[in-house]
Order: C-alpha cells, then sequence, then structure tokens
C-alpha cells in the first residue's frame, strides 16, 4: 500500500481536525478581514495550490460578494509589477502545503517591500516561511502530505478557502454542508471506491476532468493528480465546454471523470453530454450528489454521495474520485505513486 494511498484515505479524518480548528479561528478571520477592510481579496498558490486558488477566487466572489482574483506564483514572482494596479487594496490569501514554494514565498515579499500588502496565510507545516511574512497565519499540520502527490492536503486547503468566504459572506447553509460532507466521508469512500476502480481498469492513455463554478478549479487538480500520479496526459474543462474543440480527441482511449449535480437546472444538456461521450467510446465516471438512475444507465459507474450538498461542498467528494481513478492506473501499471519521475515534494528555486 502507498503512501499516497493512505494519505488519500486518511483525508476525512484530517478534514474533520480543519473543519473543527476554522470554526475555532472563525472570529480572528474576520476581525482581520474587517480590519485589513479590502477591496479585493487576491489568491496565490502553485501548482494544486494554484487550481485552489482559482476555485477559492470564484467562491469569495459568489459567497463574499467580494472581488477576488488568483494568480500562480510563479507569475507573481517574474511578473508582479505588471499586476500592481490589479492589487491596490487588496488581501493576499496563500494557501500553500509547505509553506516553502519559493516562487510564493519570494512573490509576497517581494510585494509586501514596495508596500503593506495583508496577508493571510494557510500552512500545513508550522512555523513555515510562508507564516513568517504573514499578519494571520492558519496551520495544519494534520493535513500535511508526506508524499510527493498531494491528496489529503488538497482537499483541505480547499475546504479552508471555502470557509473563509463562507465566514465572510455569513453563508451558514454552506458551512453546515460542509459538516455534512465530512460527517459521510468515511462511508462514501467505501462504498465508491471498488466501483470508481472497476472502471478506471479499462485502458485509457488521457484523462479529461469536468465541472463548473466552484468545482472547476478542483477538476483541475484532479487532472494533476491524474498526470503525477498515473503518468498520463490530463486536462480540464468546464462541463459543456468540452464540445468546443477538446471533444474531438476524445474516444476509446479516453478517461472523463465529470461533475453532474442538478443545482441550476438543465440536466437534460448534462444527460446528452454523457450520451455523446459514450457513443465517442469514453470510459465515463460521473459524480451527482442523490442516486439518479438515467445518469446510472449511461455511464460506467456513478458515485453518488447520497446527500444532497450545497454545490461547492460537493467538490469534497467529487475529487476523490480523480484521485483513486489515478491510483487505480498506477497500481495496474506498476507506477510507484509515491516516486513520480522528475517531481519533487515543494520547489525550492
Amino acid at each position: 500500500m502507498s503512501l499516497t494511498y493512505r494519505e488519500t484515505k486518511q483525508q476525512y479524518a484530517a478534514l474533520r481536525q480543519t473543519y473543527e480548528y476554522m470554526l475555532s479561528e472563525r472570529a480572528r478571520i474576520e476581525a482581520f478581514v474587517k480590519n485589513a477592510a479590502p477591496s479585493s481579496l487576491t489568491f496565490v498558490g502553485c501548482g494544486s495550490s494554484y487550481c485552489l486558488c482559482e476555485s477559492a477566487a470564484f467562491s469569495a466572489r459568489l459567497r463574499a460578494g467580494m472581488p477576488a482574483q488568483a494568480f500562480a506564483g510563479g507569475d507573481m514572482l517574474l511578473n508582479g509589477e505588471r499586476y500592481r494596479s490589479a492589487l491596490t487594496g487588496t488581501l493576499l490569501v496563500a494557501p500553500s502545503r509547505s509553506g516553502s514554494t519559493t516562487e510564493v514565498v519570494e512573490a509576497v515579499r517581494l510585494l509586501r517591500r514596495a508596500g503593506h500588502v495583508p496577508l493571510l496565510a494557510v500552512s500545513c507545516v508550522e512555523g513555515s516561511p510562508l507564516s513568517a511574512e504573514a499578519d494571520l497565519t492558519l496551520e495544519l499540520p494534520w493535513a500535511f502530505d508526506a508524499s510527493v502527490c498531494q491528496t489529503r492536503t488538497v482537499i483541505n486547503l480547499y475546504v479552508v478557502n471555502l470557509l473563509i468566504a463562507a465566514f465572510l459572506g455569513r453563508d451558514q447553509a454552506l458551512i453546515a454542508s460542509i459538516d455534512a460532507a465530512i460527517l459521510d466521508g468515511e462511508t462514501y469512500m467505501d462504498r465508491v471506491e471498488a466501483g470508481i476502480r472497476k472502471a478506471a481498469g479499462s485502458e485509457w492513455a488521457q484523462a479529461i476532468v469536468l465541472a463548473d463554478g466552484e468545482l472547476k478549479g478542483l477538476a483541475a487538480e484532479g487532472a494533476i493528480a491524474l498526470t503525477e500520479i498515473a503518468g498520463v496526459q490530463a486536462q480540464s474543462y468546464h462541463l459543456l465546454d468540452v464540445r468546443h474543440g477538446p471533444m474531438v480527441v476524445i474516444g476509446p482511449g479516453s478517461l472523463v471523470i465529470a461533475a453532474v449535480s442538478d443545482s441550476g437546472g438543465g440536466m437534460q444538456h448534462r444527460l446528452n453530454l454523457l450520451r455523446d461521450l459514450k457513443r465517442r467510446g469514453a470510459t465515463v465516471i460521473a459524480y451527482a450528489g442523490t442516486a439518479d438512475p438515467e445518469i446510472e444507465a449511461i455511464v460506467d459507474y456513478a458515485a453518488f454521495s447520497g446527500r444532497s450538498l450545497d454545490p461547492a461542498a460537493q467538490g469534497i467528494p467529487f475529487l476523490f474520485l480523480s484521485q483513486i481513478a489515478a491510483l487505480a492506473r498506477a497500481e495496474r501499471l506498476g507506477i510507484d505513486p509515491d516516486q513520480p519521475d522528475g517531481l519533487v515534494a515543494w520547489v525550492e528555486l
């Protein structure tokens, strides 16, 4: 059993600690943001953390009603001066596994040397270089992944970002939905893992992960997990946007993982897309909240959380599909997920 798999299966235990910790820090977070009085939020990260930043910025706009944007750490490091007008009056939020990634730490230092920019850092390591730079630090050592490819860490940082948006927007329904998703997590993993593994046991050489809204950043992270762990080319797109070009490369050698929640209506469009993907010969694994026999009849495997969750909270069970599909392929082909070629746990330039 790989370390990557063990940490994947430990994610809900860590999430429970993260959830309780964030509730205990809620007043401090709200007071810090109120005192900073930012005109916007700017999320900055690298790799998996940047994918989470994209979701976080969407959540901040939608839930807290605040202008928000996401920047890749390397982009900020190399080109930060060009973006200064977009950063006036902003509050930086930097979610990080290690708190040591050079691009993020150096970009933050450069920005703050040129003028005070408040920083809220989230790190899974205590006393990291990023934490030392921050005005407010949230530290989650129980969520740290020792394996190179992040699994447990990713979903914990996603929930932290989501809870920050929920706190600022006073979105109690979302907070309760996150709690419910975590409560069901262990049972959910046990129920769906075998089905994901069976469907992902077919021969496929590329993967496509589809999701909308706040889950789109997580879809991008799912694609990273498939690339790093399973060694395949993987991309992510908005659900219906896959028709606008990417469909031409989808066929019998493709695995598609899709979030097809019925929130917002348009379920018939979702079902038609699933049918089209299957007609092209793709293996399709779908996630939805409550059981739907129409979805089950179309796809190779449908993973249902069994509960009607807030669309953003659905990201918690959704990411597990990509993680297990990646691990299943790696194990089948004899790839060691703990030693991906050319990767290190975090980048130090």
